[in-house]
């Protein structure tokens, strides 16, 4: 029989391709968001059980966890965008943490013990070491990275209290989209770089700005650790499988190991696009590091995880495709 796995926020852009990876994987699935960022038909592609609900819903929970048989929970319904999370913490804290809590809860109450939580690498904060190991000081410098600190410490305490065992994923900058054009990103609004650099591409009318010319980097500007979604997912489903097969929690980061520069990202993506990309060079964005470039040999080594698409011109290249199918230009 077919396990079945719930994942929190199936609707949204990881979440969505971490679904398609567990159905590749033979597992099947039921997906829980509210829709506040997902997006219905990303879920109606795939074909799965959508229940449009709200993690800090515990009867909802309790009732789901009732008349489906969960094996597991992959958890992916978090407010992301950090500049927000700085003006409205409220809001993060009530959703990441809160709201986690009460899923946790609903978990422990089922018997349910294996949990899959996408953590970040935001929770490092400006890094002493390039690149970024597990073990290197955990320093949030915003209240979305804090939002995760304090969920990895609650799971943590569960494991210790409960046995509710959770591999974390520390993961660098998420880009492109499904190699098959079948999913890809979009957000509302749109804050990360090659999203907003292939919009760019796709409007004459539109410019990408550089945040910041003058860090200590060969170019002068943020170099960022990119992995392509369908990895990070691949690497998602290799988690679970290591704790359903009985595995510790534990912890690790998921990135390429090789950073890229915001002037190199936006070359590449001319040259994959064959289109001119306006430009406009604007002041530092505070809190910004110069460099975020993660090391994921520990995930290498225990999940036996290889990424299939550590090239900046692969992930650009599906990206693209996603971004002119979805709308709607050649």
């Amino acid at each position: 029989m077919l396990q079945t796995i719930l994942v929190t926020g199936g609707a949204g852009y990881i979440g969505s391709h971490a679904v398609l990876a567990l159905q590749r994987a033979g597992y099947q699935v039921v997906v829980l968001d509210n829709l506040s960022n997902g997006h219905r038909e990303l879920v109606e592609k795939l074909e799965v059980d959508l229940i449009v609900g709200d993690i800090s819903d515990r009867p909802l929970l309790d009732h789901l966890f009732t008349t489906h048989k969960i094996a597991a929970v992959m958890h992916f319904a978090a407010y992301i965008a950090v500049g927000e999370s700085v003006a409205d913490p409220a809001k993060y804290y009530r959703n990441n943490v809160n709201g986690t809590l009460t899923l946790l809860e609903a978990m422990v109450a089922a018997g349910i013990q294996q949990f899959v939580f996408s953590s970040t690498c935001a929770l490092y904060g400006v890094p002493k070491i390039v690149p970024i190991p597990e073990d290197h000081p955990q320093d949030p410098i915003s209240p979305y990275a804090t939002t995760k600190w304090m969920v990895e410490r609650i799971l943590a305490d569960f494991d210790t209290a409960y046995d509710l065992k959770a591999v974390r994923f520390r993961y660098f900058n998420a880009a492109g989209a499904d190699p098959t054009g079948l999913l890809g990103e979009d957000h509302l609004p749109e804050t990360h770089l090659i999203p907003l650099v292939l919009l760019a591409a796709l409007d004459p009318q539109k410019s990408i700005s550089i945040l910041g010319t003058d860090y200590p980097t060969p170019d002068g500007t943020c170099i960022r650790d990119y992995i392509h979604v369908a990895d990070l997912a691949e690497a998602h489903v290799l988690g679970l499988q290591y704790l359903l097969n009985g595995g510790d929690s534990t912890v690790f980061n998921l990135g390429n190991g090789t950073g890229f520069s915001v002037r190199q990202v936006i070359e590449t993506a001319r040259q994959i696009t064959d289109r001119e990309i306006k430009v406009v060079e604007s002041d530092r964005r505070a809190g910004d590091p110069p460099i975020l470039v993660g090391s994921s040999d520990k995930a290498r080594k225990v999940l036996g995880w290889q990424p299939q698409y550590p090239n900046l011109e692969e992930i650009l290249a599906h990206a693209w495709q996603w971004h002119q199918q979805r709308h709607r230009r050649p």
